[in-house]
């Protein structure tokens, strides 16, 4: 056989066995995925299961089949529109955040489950009719998103921290790189033997902070609990803190849901006790973080550069200062995007409705009192 021809064959027999093995790759298991913090039953039941009915978004005829497998005594009505699902709110005893207004709580007398498709839930914690019911219980998408995001953050830092800002767009001009900038370039940095400072070490920041000790960093974080951080954390702190840590940090990755608490967590004083040259990620919330102040220590050189997936106002509006920051990486709220984030929410999703019909523990329970 021609030597380019063993090639080719040897090439084919290598995607062969890579498409076997991405196919044989096991599907996203919920319950590894979602939490039993708080966990609480929506509805018990008692011998026979009753019947139930969950108001849905859109989902194919395959996914309607699959959740009737998973329960058969819940019926799903999906496709309806917001006004649809108001004239059927005496009908629901479980439903999809986006339906759960005021006016249609004030109308679902037997509702005793809202699932949130989000993992941040700040704005039905402003829906006091939510809040105030003991009855309802309320479940998020914590951690689904965990894989998709922690990637799109360092994907973002190592932008910076390259310099492909640059290359990328002499690239557009066809040039190798003949084109001197108008000022000096940053030294590219390397992360090995850098620190990494996780604050809000949930399941996004754990995912973050199993990629940054694969870049061989070292990893502290903060967390609310005393649940002790993985084996590649070697410190986690209490949001208290976070002052006499920030110091220490070479990179700052903010993982914290929004609440009363964290709102502009990162003002001119977390700032100022923040390590020169150092770099903060925000794929959480854009209000945790104050925008002025940010400007400010990006401006004056304290912050080496920021990688924003959310900002505040969001969207951040055309002209605004920080898109013209030669520091800052911004990216439109999208760093959950993949193939892996859908599967992950849908068996989430499924085992929750197989729950729910069966009269189990809900996974992702939110704490609607502290806000996640």
């Amino acid at each position: 056989m021609h030597t380019h021809t063993r090639a080719r064959v040897a090439a084919l027999l290598v995607l062969v066995v890579v498409a076997a093995t991405w196919a044989q790759a096991p599907k996203p298991d919920a319950e590894s995925i979602g939490s039993t913090r708080n966990a609480r039953v929506a509805y018990p039941m008692h011998g026979e299961k009753a019947p139930l009915t969950f108001l849905a978004g859109e989902l194919s005829e395959q996914e309607i089949a699959q959740l009737k497998a998973a329960a058969p005594n819940v019926t799903v009505l999906h496709g309806l529109t917001r006004e649809q699902a108001l004239e059927r709110a005496g009908e629901a005893n479980g439903v999809d955040a986006r339906f759960a207004t005021p006016a249609f709580l004030a109308k679902a007398k037997s509702l005793v489950w809202v699932q949130a498709m989000s993992a941040g839930v700040d704005h039905l914690i402003a829906n006091k009719a939510l809040v105030e019911n003991d009855r309802i219980v309320l479940t998020n998408m914590r951690a689904v998103h965990a894989p998709a995001i922690a990637d799109h953050a360092m994907a973002m830092l190592l932008t910076l921290t390259r310099g492909l800002p640059f290359y990328a767009a002499q690239q557009v001009k066809g040039h190798w790189n003949d084109d001197a900038p108008a000022a000096p370039l940053p030294r590219p940095t390397a992360l090995a033997g850098k620190t990494m400072l996780v604050v809000g070490i949930g399941g996004i920041g754990t995912e973050i902070a199993q990629r940054a000790h694969g870049f061989g960093m070292r990893v502290i974080a903060t967390r609310r609990s005393d649940t002790p951080g993985p084996a590649y954390v070697e410190r986690v702190g209490k949001p208290e803190d976070l002052l006499k840590m920030l110091p220490e940090a070479d990179v700052v990755a903010v993982c914290v849901p929004l609440t009363s608490e964290t709102e502009h967590l990162f003002d001119a004083k977390a700032f100022a006790a923040m390590k020169p040259g150092s770099y903060l990620i925000n794929i959480a919330r854009g209000r945790i973080v104050d925008t002025e102040a940010l400007i400010a220590a990006l401006e004056s050189g304290k912050l080496a550069g920021a990688c924003l997936d959310v900002t505040d106002p969001e969207p951040l509006p055309d002209g605004h200062e920080l898109w013209g920051m030669k520091n800052v990486v911004i990216t439109p709220h999208v760093a959950s995007e993949a193939e892996l984030t859908t599967e992950r929410r849908w068996a989430l999703f499924k085992e929750n409705i197989r729950r729910f019909g069966a009269g189990e523990p809900l996974l992702n329970c939110v704490d609607k009192k502290a806000g996640y």
